[in-house]
């Protein structure tokens, strides 16, 4: 047998296993009563899982039964108390996703992953973005790291979900923030291209774009009672979001109900986008 016909098998066989793999869909239990938010046996790693969405991501998947890794930039879990995140019951481990090295060295002590969610995520403001070395920091955080860590973990959620964690920024430009809104972007297109890469191995590949949402990143806003009264005047709901609106669409993306869903964006901003 000839090197190129030796290949073409090799890639025929593999079609073959994937076809066979995949030929019946996954069963839906949760149409005969079983709970589909029911994720106990399921470990789920939440980077960037200390405050804000990902801690909000985290406790739900926890509450659901899940065992839940977290990681923070902080040294211990200790160092977060009085912060607007609660880390009782999660798992902690130091990570700075926007360091490549940090990433190539990152263990979460486990053999397998049901979930990822990438959660971290960085924005500079004062016009910071527009120098070169800011640019490619948030970069690194936003856009490289989520790269990093979805095919550093690829073989260990095999069949299960990635769940990037964008932004309305992700549309659209934010003026100010160059950096930030090229980064969300390509995460936006990340993942339909992940979704491409990872579906023969049973990898859903999804993401989810806030608005504003209550966090330590959005402080400048609604810390200040005249932007947030603005701000709140544009969403048709009238209202900004909260880390729980976004973590309920997390463990949606995550359960049995979301089974033929990837490669596509939910946009969860009160309305502002309509």
């Amino acid at each position: 047998m000839t090197a190129a016909k030796a290949v073409a098998a090799a890639c025929h066989n593999r079609h073959l296993a994937v076809q066979k793999r995949h030929r019946h869909p996954p069963s839906h239990h949760w149409r005969a009563g079983v709970n589909a938010f029911d994720f106990r046996g399921k470990t789920v790693l939440v980077t960037g899982g200390s405050t804000g969405i990902g801690n909000a991501s985290a406790r739900g998947f926890l509450a659901a039964g899940a065992r839940v890794i977290v990681t923070g930039t902080r040294a211990s879990a200790a160092d977060y108390a009085g912060s607007d995140g609660d880390l009782a019951g999660l798992e902690y481990h130091r990570l700075d996703q926007g360091d490549a090295a940090a990433v190539a060295a990152f263990d979460p002590g486990v053999d397998r992953l049901d979930v990822l969610v990438v959660a971290g995520a960085k924005v500079a403001y004062r016009r910071a973005e527009f120098e070169i070395e800011t640019f490619a920091d948030v970069l690194a955080t936003n856009l490289t790291g989520p790269m990093q860590l979805a095919t550093k973990f690829r073989a260990r959620l095999q069949g299960g979900s990635i769940i990037f964690i964008g932004s309305v920024a992700s549309f659209r430009g934010t003026i100010g923030q160059p950096a930030y809104s090229a980064s969300k972007g390509g995460l936006l297109t990340l993942t339909k291209t992940l979704a491409q890469a990872f579906g023969g191995e049973g990898i859903r590949v999804n993401l989810i774009a806030p608005g504003l949402v209550r966090s330590k990143m959005t402080a400048v806003t609604w810390t200040v009672p005249e932007r947030l009264a603005a701000t709140e005047a544009q969403v048709p709901l009238r209202r900004i979001g909260e880390p729980d609106d976004i973590a309920g669409a997390v463990l949606f993306l995550a359960s049995p109900l979301a089974g033929y869903i990837t490669g596509t964006s939910l946009i969860i901003d009160g309305g502002l986008s309509a």
